[in-house]
């Protein structure tokens, strides 16, 4: 790999949930490091993040997780052109770890910091692995706190086109695999039990948000599963968890599936990506690929360690905002419901 004169060098830090995450750069695309501390065993015990538990933990692990980050890199502090960092949309109190971090290393080491907006960061994701990918596409985020279809018309230019109006999709896996005891985290839990079941065995809805067709809405969806749960109770009927588990599944996937094609067809952009959490599961990775290959789509999608929070994905966003010219000043503050597109 070239490391010589033109490159560009970024660090970059995540704390936006429940994953400590640092990572080092070059030119957007090539990931030199990647390091990534989860939580998740901190918060089984809950059935779900606690803010306070993963604030702290963030602030115990932050230094550790970025010194590997510039270890495992080969390159140091001084080394580095830029410093990216996620500050929204995220819970506050881990976004403020993160925020507080890359301010105090571009302030000690006097180089450009980078806001970078976490949606961003997952639609950037999808350069990584896929170097011939550029815009124009259509993406769809889905993870355990968003539900986003957008229109990419350039390096940080976004139209959202649809988004949830109660449950993100991720959000509905963690709280339907609570009901049937699988616990958390829901996503690959279902994706695991969804293999051994009948996808068709119980019909639940697939919603629609009238006058808006690329929404999204899971609470119904979800209602049904708990509903069919209470029915079964009432009956006395056993509960066949890997069956509720891949019908559900399905449902999820269905109208996943429709919106986005749907919407890459109407936008006539016939490239398609996903990203983020939820973009792991098996089966919409597989719903997803049959379609575009029907309709002539090209299809991206990052590897599942991309998928998932990380912080290579905020260097690589946090590049094309750099040689745009986009700096961010030491009064950058968290914003835990930041829009995609503000800045």
């Amino acid at each position: 790999m070239d490391t010589g004169k033109g490159t560009i060098k970024i660090l970059s830090i995540e704390t936006s949930c429940d994953e400590t995450a640092a990572a080092v750069t070059v030119n957007g695309r090539e990931v030199l490091s990647n390091i990534i501390y989860s939580q998740i065993a901190l918060h089984k015990d809950y059935g779900g993040v606690v803010p306070e538990i993963a604030s702290r933990k963030h602030i115990e692990k932050i230094n550790q997780v970025v010194d590997a980050a510039l270890s495992e890199s080969g390159y140091g502090l001084d080394d580095m052109d830029a410093i990216a960092v996620t500050y929204g949309p995220g819970l506050v109190g881990a976004l403020l770890v993160g925020v507080s971090a890359a301010k105090a290393i571009a302030f000690a080491k006097d180089i450009p910091l980078i806001g970078v907006h976490h949606i961003e960061g997952h639609i950037s994701a999808n350069y990584i692995e896929n170097k011939d990918l550029e815009p124009p596409f259509v993406c769809l985020v889905a993870s355990g706190g968003h539900s986003h279809l957008v229109a990419v018309k350039d390096y940080g230019e976004y139209e959202v086109l649809g988004r949830t109006r109660d449950d993100a999709a991720g959000e509905a896996f963690d709280k339907v695999a609570r009901a049937i005891g699988l616990g958390y985290p829901g996503g690959p839990k279902i994706d695991k039990a969804a293999k051994e079941g009948n996808p068709d065995a119980i019909d639940f809805p697939r919603a629609k948000v009238e006058g808006s067709e690329y929404d999204f809405s899971f609470s119904g969806l979800k209602s049904a599963v708990l509903n069919y749960l209470n029915q079964c109770e009432m009956k006395g009927m056993d509960v066949n968890v890997n069956d509720v588990a891949a019908s559900f599944q399905k449902a999820v996937v269905d109208v996943l599936t429709d919106h986005s094609i749907n919407a890459v067809n109407a936008y006539g952009l016939k490239k398609f990506a996903i990203a983020g959490g939820v973009a792991s599961n098996s089966a919409l990775r597989e719903s997803l690929k049959k379609r575009c290959e029907k309709e002539n789509i090209e299809f991206f999608c990052p590897s599942p360690v991309y998928c998932t929070d990380n912080a290579a994905m905020i260097g690589t966003a946090g590049y094309y905002e750099f040689i745009k010219g986009e700096r961010s000043g030491y009064d950058l503050n968290a914003v835990p419901a930041l829009k995609l597109g503000e800045r």
